[in-house]
């Protein structure tokens, strides 16, 4: 169904299907295209509102009785790490960075099958063929990087210095206010150096030295085994109410919502800002 408003964009709203978060529900998104010149005005507007972006679309959850996916960011300047994240700063230490343009690799590609046949093999990504990787990694009308994570080839699990073995990729979006990490993915064998957390500890020292704001982690979802580890970084918000709000105890958030308290989607795209349009 197509959602409009004058001089805008249009939304559309995709079907209901199973929620790969919590057992037993069904998600459906609210989206809209991303083209043309204001592409990053509104990939940048739309952002501070929950959306999220996949290629050429922004995207954001918009389920018929649940309100349980909230967008996430860390606030990079009151973030503090934990004792448990410094030392796994510590610990994955060799590991260099390389940021590239928004340019698809066969090395990352192989990364890629091995990580989600090891973490994801069920998942609605699990059929990608190399074509449809590169599709999500260069179909971007914003600017992106992929940032990629090398060590040492002899022993990768010793992350020791040196730049043979990609360990880890992460496809980041360049935000006006902050880096919006859109995925990641890394080698099983390094499943135990934490590197989906070291990822977003060294994003948050690239947003630093860029002097941007906010690190953009998508959603958390209470409940979820799969985003628990999101809430335990210091300084995160999360989009609720349509506000940015502190987390405070992420217990006391709720993933249920009576269906008469989900807003018609009318309602939710009439509420929407969006960047000037020239007319």
């Amino acid at each position: 169904m197509r959602h409009t408003l004058p001089h805008a964009p249009q939304f559309y709203v995709t079907a209901p299907q199973p929620c790969p978060y919590l057992h037993g529900r069904a998600e459906r998104k609210l989206f809209t295209a991303l083209h043309g010149d204001g592409a990053a005005d509104m990939n940048n507007a739309l952002s501070r509102q929950g959306f999220r972006r996949s290629q050429n679309v922004l995207y954001r959850p918009s389920c018929e009785s649940c309100v349980a996916c909230m967008s996430a960011r860390i606030r990079v300047a009151d973030f503090h790490p934990s004792r448990t994240q410094r030392r796994l700063l510590r610990r994955n230490a060799g590991l260099r960075r390389l940021a590239t343009s928004a340019w698809a690799t066969e090395e990352q590609f192989d990364l890629f099958r091995r990580y989600l046949d090891s973490r994801h093999a069920d998942g609605g990504m699990a059929d990608m063929d190399i074509f449809e990787f590169a599709a999500m990694i260069e179909e971007t009308p914003v600017k992106t990087r992929v940032i990629e994570y090398r060590c040492n080839a002899d022993r990768p699990e010793r992350l020791a210095p040196g730049d043979d073995f990609l360990a880890a990729v992460c496809l980041t979006d360049v935000l006006d206010d902050g880096l919006s990490l859109v995925y990641s993915f890394y080698h099983p064998i390094l499943q135990a150096a934490s590197l989906g957390t070291y990822l977003i500890l060294d994003h948050i020292e690239i947003a630093r030295a860029a002097k941007l704001p906010y690190i953009y982690l998508g959603y958390w979802v209470p409940g979820s085994r799969k985003m628990d580890y999101k809430a335990r970084f210091s300084a995160l918000e999360i989009y609720k109410g349509g506000v940015w709000q502190n987390i405070g105890d992420p217990q006391a958030h709720s993933n249920e919502a009576h269906p008469l308290s989900v807003d018609p989607i009318v309602e939710q795209v009439a509420r929407i800002a969006l960047p000037h349009v020239s007319r």
